[in-house]
């Protein structure tokens, strides 16, 4: 095993060629900590540092685990926060130490919403890695977030949308799709509504971003087009608000 100082040298090395422009003197700091500490290493993709902060990897953690003789993980879904049928997944993750350690609990939940478009489609394991990650986090005293935990990372080569300008809750362009696929589908507007907010996880339509409208508009479409009936089931699941009676 590398000497502690050898590591911090090269790490620093490495972090002063790849993100010249993000260290500074707060950010060498943690770098130091880290590596005297936990033995992570950069080379070995254990740490990456985004925004000025660093973010320990899924590749790190479970590194760490092993040289501490790591005694097991238990994974489990969790039932109650989990809607498969609109790729919402939700984990919890344990770990024993040792033989006898009660565990050290973490949970994690991934959507269409909080990932990246590179995995959408591979919600539940992202949810399986994102509690694995905070509970070994837990486990050893780790206390920058991972990266896996974030949910969505920018990345230059992804295609954005075009930024809306009409306020939250998507663009004109965005409203006339899911009104076309309400007539289209022949589906009820105010289930619609109330499906799409519980999606986006806002107390109303107008407080989610374009991002989470959109995404919910792809799901919606696609859901359609394979399975209405299985759509219909999850729209029947919201209770119609209740119209007055004028005397």
């Amino acid at each position: 095993m590398q000497p502690r100082h050898a590591l911090t040298t090269e790490n620093l090395k490495i972090a002063k060629k790849k993100w010249r422009d993000q260290l500074n003197r707060s950010s060498i700091q943690a770098l130091e900590r880290l590596t005297q500490a936990y033995r992570l290493s950069i080379s070995a993709g254990d740490l990456i540092l985004l925004d000025k902060s660093w973010y320990v990897t899924h590749t790190g953690l479970l590194g760490l685990a092993r040289r501490n003789r790591c005694a097991g993980i238990h994974v489990e879904p969790v039932p109650e926060f989990s809607q498969p049928l609109v790729a919402r997944w939700a984990f919890k993750a344990t770990v024993f130490k040792s033989p006898v350690c009660k565990g050290f609990a973490g949970y994690g939940d991934a959507d269409p919403s909080n990932v990246s478009p590179l995995v959408r489609g591979a919600e539940m394991r992202v949810a399986e890695t994102r509690a694995v990650n905070r509970a070994l986090r837990k486990a050893y005293g780790i206390g920058i977030c991972s990266v896996d935990e974030i949910g969505t990372i920018p990345n230059p080569r992804e295609k954005l949308p075009p930024q809306n300008t009409n306020g939250n809750g998507g663009g004109p362009k965005v409203r006339d799709r899911l009104c076309q696929l309400i007539r289209q589908h022949k589906l009820d507007p105010e289930l619609v509504k109330a499906y799409a907010v519980d999606f986006c996880g806002t107390k109303t339509l107008r407080d989610a971003t374009r991002e989470q409208v959109e995404n919910f508009v792809q799901q919606l479409s696609d859901w359609a087009e394979k399975d209405r009936n299985a759509l219909l089931c999850q729209l029947n699941s919201y209770v119609r608000p209740k119209q007055e009676v004028v005397a």
